[in-house]
């Protein structure tokens, strides 16, 4: 697989399951997850255990529907960006939210090394409150 293709595979599977084995299929050891600052789960984290502990353990058991829709992609030698929108439901307050995003992928010999988040937060902290 080229690595627009990889990337692809951690959104667009039958399920979240599927997106998630694929993420981890791909990801090297040592990955780093940037969640953009202002963002709820903001901060760096380092490996795939970190990485699902503190943004997608969070994101699964704190919304309802919480997704990521893809629009299009860039694709360039190392580097991949997706972007679209973020939709979901903050269970706590029942509110809901849409968000524009892109995501930075960077890619070495297959293996997915860094993911940068930038979202306009404010529409998602908005529906936390």
């Amino acid at each position: 697989m080229n690595n627009l293709e990889i990337i692809k595979s951690t959104y667009e599977g039958k399920n979240s399951e599927e997106n998630g084995r694929n993420l981890a299929k791909y990801a090297a050891e040592n990955i780093s997850w940037t969640e953009a600052k202002g963002f709820p789960y903001a901060g760096t984290y380092i490996g795939l255990e970190s990485i699902t502990q503190n943004v997608f353990a969070r994101l699964g058991n704190e919304w309802t529907d919480y997704t990521f829709t893809p629009e299009d992609y860039v694709a360039g030698e190392d580097k991949v960006v997706a972007y679209g929108t973020y939709s979901g439901t903050y269970n706590l307050t029942g509110k809901s939210f849409e968000a524009r995003v892109a995501h930075i992928w960077k890619l070495k010999d297959g293996k997915i090394i860094s993911f940068e988040q930038f979202v306009d937060s404010h529409t998602v902290i908005h529906s936390m409150n």
